[in-house]
């Protein structure tokens, strides 16, 4: 069996299928390349960069090898899967090992936001002594409201609740009793209700973003928002207008419209807290993706 990992994998998940008989491929191929070499595999792990659309899709399956196709993460709307599993491919993700990670990073861009931290390191290094300027406020009793409750969510409200936030929550699926002491809200009422916003949700193409300027209106002036789930849930060009006209306090990215993101509004923005798309991006969580995708490598193709 042969196994193209072509967003790389953990050298360890690499070896462990090598050991197992498994033919693994660490490259990263791109165009008539990944054309060529998915008609080649029995089974093709990605992340993030590569996208497998119906074009793609189809030309594997003029070979009829292509059995598997890994998401090794979360969110598979770079897949398109509903296609490629009418045409009899399994299309499977890892969503049990990079919960915590994502979690974090929300968390940690939570506290950048609240004591300045992303401004103070470019102006410091920029000689400057702005120690009146940042005057930050506390996570305690702050309301955390996460629109989407699955694990990362999940996490992250456990996460809050031991910094003494109150958590509030809106989920498609209604409430749930998961977690202890987690308020259901509409998602109006969160919007209005939170100090900070965290979303964890996929991005759906035919429904387009869910955080616009009518959302942007209803939250705060106070308020933040985080987004480290997907690119394209927040409107970018509303988010920076909301930002100018002071019905936004900060926002955090790691995840963008477009990736890498160019758009200058964005990355030069003083008061947006920005990282490159890690949410994942733990050596923890790389190993746990790493045997979660063996995993589900060895349970399909056997």
């Amino acid at each position: 069996m042969k196994v193209l990992a072509n967003d790389g994998m953990a050298a360890s998940a690499a070896e462990k299928l090598t050991s197992l008989g498994y033919e693994v491929d660490v490259n990263h191929y791109e165009g008539d390349e990944l054309i060529q070499k998915i008609k080649e595999v029995d089974c093709i792990v990605i992340r993030s960069a590569t996208k497998i659309r119906k074009p793609l899709i189809d030309e594997a399956l003029k070979t009829k090898q292509l059995k598997l196709i890994v998401r090794a993460g979360v969110g598979i709307d770079n897949i398109d899967h509903q296609y490629a599993q009418e045409q009899g491919l399994t299309v499977r993700n890892t969503p049990n090992s990079s919960s915590d990670a994502v979690a974090e990073l929300a968390l940690g861009h939570m506290f950048t936001l609240a004591r300045h931290l992303h401004q103070s390191n470019v102006t410091m290094r920029q000689g400057e002594w702005n120690k009146k300027a940042y005057k930050g406020i506390e996570l305690n009793k702050k309301t955390l409201g996460l629109i989407g409750f699955g694990r990362i969510a999940q996490s992250l409200a456990k996460k809050a609740q031991a910094l003494g936030m109150n958590v509030i929550y809106n989920d498609l699926t209604g409430p749930t009793d998961m977690i202890d002491n987690c308020r259901f809200v509409s998602k109006e009422d969160l919007l209005k209700e939170a100090d900070f916003v965290s979303l964890h949700i996929p991005f759906i193409k035919e429904l387009g973003s869910v955080i616009n300027k009518n959302e942007f209106d209803m939250m705060k002036p106070s308020a933040y928002l985080i987004n480290a789930a997907r690119g394209g849930v927040v409107n970018e060009s509303d988010l920076i207008d909301a930002l100018n006209e002071g019905k936004l306090s900060g926002a955090a990215l790691d995840v963008f419209e477009n990736e890498p993101v160019k758009d200058d509004r964005i990355y030069q923005h003083p008061m947006i807290s920005l990282t490159p798309h890690i949410g994942a991006s733990t050596s923890e969580a790389q190993e746990r993706i790493g045997q979660e995708t063996i995993d589900v490598i060895i349970k399909t193709l056997n």
